[in-house]
């Protein structure tokens, strides 16, 4: 019997992949070169893993080395989420950061100039404006706290849905109102997403810009881009559905999650955050490095790379 010639992975680009998909209660693992969900009864559901630009997984789950060993060759982030998806404890690197953009991600967090012409850059880009002119960080944070409740308001008021405050508590989760729930849902969905970007092309979650001291902190500066346009349209949407009493009769979050899925394929979200980070970085004024001038050519070239830069394999 004549043995199949080895075929190397090429994933597919972050941008062509399907956004997130959440598993509970089940062990994760590779069975019969197939990625599969095994219940407790035995029964398998395939998941098109390099299809895929995040896994979320909830208590009740198990993952086998072998399914983690594919998830990070084929660039999809796993991340570890609480009940709901509303609390996130860890996540896997999917291609880790490439030195040359994590120093050039780095210099341009580093140099105060820099840093604030990237934070106007993605004001500019969030709201569909240029950013007040000479205020500090600082400043422009305060003015986005205040543009963001009014943005809230406003999409409330379209929906339907009696908003008062952003306001919930982890410890007490039934406690908070529908709109709370639903906008805490989406907005854990988007940051999956963001960080599986982030990630993908070679950057670091933890050097942020207008965020700082946090490990997600560039996920944060570059999901809040995005959020008015898909999270929180999502989350309000839904809430709006849901206390006129056209829900599906599902938990809150699960209605969020399915509606963050689909918007965020008919938005082509990937498709905006992988080159915006790049155009958001450029804005800075400062040039990416140039290799070293000690690094050497490989003595075997590899061969072309598919997929983004960050992946493996």
């Amino acid at each position: 019997m004549t043995e199949a010639p080895y075929v190397p992975l090429r994933p597919i680009p972050m941008k062509e992949r399907s956004a997130i998909v959440f598993l509970q209660y089940g062990e994760l693992d590779v069975l019969d070169s197939a990625f599969v969900l095994v219940d407790a009864t035995g029964v398998r559901t395939q998941i098109p893993v390099g299809g895929l630009a995040c896994l979320m997984l909830e208590p009740g789950t198990r993952t086998s080395h072998a399914a983690i060993a594919l998830a990070a060759r084929v660039g999809c982030l796993i991340v570890w989420v609480g009940e709901a998806g509303v609390r996130l404890y860890s996540a896997g690197q999917p291609g880790g950061a490439r030195a040359d953009k994590l120093l050039y991600q780095a210099r341009c967090a580093l140099d105060e100039t820099a840093r604030i012409n990237v934070v106007r850059e993605m004001y500019r880009r969030r709201f569909g404006e240029d950013a007040p002119s000479r205020r500090s960080i600082e400043q422009l944070r305060g003015i986005e706290g205040a543009r963001v409740r009014e943005t809230y308001k406003l999409l409330a008021q379209r929906h339907g849905v009696n908003w008062n405050v952003r306001n919930y508590d982890r410890n007490n989760w039934e406690r908070a109102d529908v709109a709370n729930r639903a906008l805490s849902a989406s907005t854990a969905c988007l940051y999956g997403l963001t960080e599986a970007a982030v990630l993908a092309v070679g950057y670091a979650p933890a050097i942020g810009f207008l965020h700082r001291g946090k490990p997600l902190s560039f996920v944060y500066d570059v999901a809040d881009v995005y959020k008015f346009d898909t999270a929180a349209v999502a989350a309000f949407e839904t809430a709006g559905r849901i206390l006129k009493g056209k829900g599906d009769g599902s938990p809150v979050e699960r209605q969020v999650r399915i509606a963050c899925r689909d918007l965020f394929r008919r938005s082509g979200l990937l498709d905006k955050i992988i080159p915006g980070i790049e155009e958001m970085l450029k804005a800075s004024g400062m040039d990416p490095p140039e290799d070293a001038p000690e690094a050497s050519e490989p003595a075997i070239p590899a061969d072309e790379a598919g997929g983004d830069d960050g992946h493996r394999g």
